[in-house]
């Protein structure tokens, strides 16, 4: 999940981690007339005169924009050259910053200083593109500001402290020969030991989850710095000097890492004794401010939750008909249950006795993806790239313990750059957990997980949002926006008839869109109404009819972060609506392709950002601008 990393990276970065519709501008005509003391009607020539120098001060106003804008993400990314690098900027790739309480100073300066610059510029005197890019850019500033002074993870999320992304990135993307990456590599080794120097002095009251994924990723992070890179140092043209300069600094790194994880292995020893963790619970007043930068959508999250708990109850009534639907298919000459949930939950075990084996799952996912291609293609859906390679591979040991499944693309500056899709190792499961696992992930819904997270969902998406001509609305990502196409794409696909609308298909459909719709009602009840893991769990597996294993990943999962597992169904729900508002303007007009690759042109921005641009273009059109 692409809209994992992008959070992920975001907050690493803040810690020091290597890793309303505005009107159109008035014119100025009566404005200038009134200044002179004439209140009459412009000759022709004044009227163009006077447009003519709007338009000029439009420009200047526009490039002015630009420039700062510019000028901003230049700096942003020597101050987080591991977000940088994640997004193809290798010029800063030798660098990683200290993050200490001197660099957040600097990060809290920048955030000021670039938000009272921007404060200059009138919305209401922009184009509809810059606008949005001013809107995100003032969203990104504020929640900077909002989590170093008010959130502070970086002295409590001991995972926020992982260097190993960006050196897997300089080792792995052939952005410039081996040599020369090898060399970058060593010379952002030297700064290695000082940077978990500054994450142990940082940490001051470490929530518990958080502690123990920091601990597991850290170890993780060796592998980047195991044999195989000593194998390709000692293969490569490197010097002699270079080469033992190198190992030198191998060799502090994988000191510093591991007196890191010792250090959090004793801090978790002694907290856990004295039962002193901060609350992973982050409560509802911090809740609403997170979910407002980082979802951007017009309601609260108490709202979405709300709704959240209507939506249930209207899948499981869609999942009940279907279930008397299938009963008398496979289970002929038995009554079926009063209780609808119960059911319901017999025809998905039922459904989901056909799946892989743990040695066979990853394979099963490859050969998806030429399928979902064929038919995007069929039925023309969207303009698919051919010419961007897709590498399925088994998740990377410093990224497990989080998700399932996930997307790693290639950013703006190194568009070309293989695009990851990360699949659980689940033949490393025991054999009870690897049933459960498969169940879940059954032989139908796999089908919707390679939709969400390949094509053309998350995968497709995000090379659409690399060729956008914002880069702001690339970089300054927006969760709900990403995870919301991957939620559509699933139903998309079904209503143009992907699985021949087979009924089972359908079934396990519901199944997956409860999901999303439960992790709102999850997270939210999590961290503002305080659930515990007992009732977490019933309510994943009772009522949303999910396997134990995934359940337990997902409780998991919903103590390590805050608000982003809601963006899947605020981004979807958005969408949708916005597609039927589109419908309804052009009637007949209405292309689903053309909604799709235009709606995918505004790379990564909020739902509501889109909405605005496409209805501006919209009635432009119909007003013959």
């Amino acid at each position: 999940m692409r809209h994992l990393m992008i959070a992920l990276l975001s907050a690493c970065a803040l810690s020091g981690c290597g890793e309303k519709n505005t009107q159109p501008a008035p014119t100025t005509t009566g404005k200038h007339a009134a200044e002179s003391g004439d209140a009459s009607t412009p000759s022709s020539g004044e009227a163009a005169s006077n447009r003519e120098a709007a338009d000029n001060k439009g420009s200047r106003t526009e490039r002015e924009f630009q420039q700062l804008s510019n000028q901003m993400v230049e700096r942003m990314w020597r101050l987080f050259p591991s977000w940088a690098i994640s997004n193809g900027y290798y010029q800063v790739a030798e660098q990683l910053q200290a993050p200490d309480q001197n660099y957040r100073q600097k990060v809290l300066s920048f955030a000021r200083d670039y938000r009272n610059q921007f404060s200059r510029f009138r919305p209401e005197a922009l184009s509809d593109n810059t606008r949005t890019d001013l809107a995100l850019i003032n969203n990104f500033l504020d929640e900077t500001i909002w989590k170093l002074t008010v959130f502070k993870p970086h002295e409590w999320d001991p995972a926020n402290y992982n260097v190993s992304h960006g050196f897997a990135l300089i080792l792995n993307t052939d952005y410039a020969p081996l040599d020369d990456r090898l060399r970058t590599f060593s010379n952002r080794m030297q700064m290695v030991p000082s940077y978990y120097s500054a994450a142990e002095q940082s940490l001051q009251n470490p929530a518990s989850p958080q502690l123990m994924l920091g601990i597991q990723q850290n170890e993780g992070a060796l592998s980047v710095f195991g044999e195989d890179l000593e194998e390709t140092l000692a293969a490569s043209g490197l010097t002699d000097k270079e080469k033992e300069l190198f190992n030198t600094r191998l060799a502090a790194t994988r000191t510093a890492i591991n007196e890191y994880v010792a250090h959090l292995q004793t801090l978790h020893a002694s907290m856990e004794k004295a039962d002193s963790f901060h609350d992973f619970r982050i409560g509802e007043k911090l809740y609403e401010e997170k979910f407002r930068y980082d979802i951007q959508i017009s309601m609260t999250g108490k709202e979405l939750y709300e709704r959240a708990l209507r939506e249930k109850d209207r899948l499981h009534l869609k999942m009940d008909e279907l279930a008397d639907k299938l009963w008398p298919k496979y289970f002929e000459g038995q009554k079926p249950p009063e209780d609808i949930l119960e059911k319901i939950s017999q025809v998905l075990e039922k459904l989901s006795e056909h799946h892989a084996t743990k040695e066979d799952f990853k394979a099963s996912v490859e050969e998806q993806i030429p399928e979902l291609v064929e038919f995007v293609n069929d039925k023309n859906l969207l303009t698919l790239d051919p010419e961007k390679p897709l590498v399925v591979r088994t998740t990377p040991p410093y990224m497990r313990g989080f998700s399932v499944a996930s997307i790693n693309a290639p950013g703006p500056y190194d568009k070309d750059a293989n695009t990851y899709y990360n699949v659980m190792p689940v033949e490393e499961l025991p054999d009870d957990r690897a049933e459960s696992f498969l169940r879940e992930y059954n032989t139908y819904l796999m089908q919707i997980l390679n939709i969400h997270e390949a094509i053309p969902g998350h995968y497709t998406q995000l090379i659409y949002a690399n060729k956008s001509p914002s880069l702001i609305k690339n970089i300054l990502g927006n969760g709900a926006m990403i995870e919301g196409w991957a939620v559509y794409t699933e139903r998309m696909m079904l209503e143009a008839g992907y699985g021949d609308f087979s009924p089972e298909l359908w079934m396990m459909y519901y199944k997956w869109n409860l999901r999303t719709v439960v992790n709102t009602i999850l997270d939210y009840s999590i961290q503002v109404k305080g659930i515990s893991e007992e009732q977490a769990m019933d309510l994943m597996m009772k009522q949303a009819f999910q396997q134990k294993t995934e359940a337990m990943g997902k409780w998991r999962r919903a103590t390590l972060s805050q608000v982003q597992l809601t963006s899947y169904f605020a981004g979807y729900m958005d969408i949708m609506a916005l597609r039927e508002e589109i419908k309804e303007k052009l009637g007949d007009q209405f292309d689903l392709k053309q909604f799709h690759e235009k709606f995918l042109s505004y790379g990564n921005s909020p739902v509501p950002v889109i909405r605005e641009l496409m209805l501006a273009e919209i009635n432009n059109s119909s007003n013959g601008q």
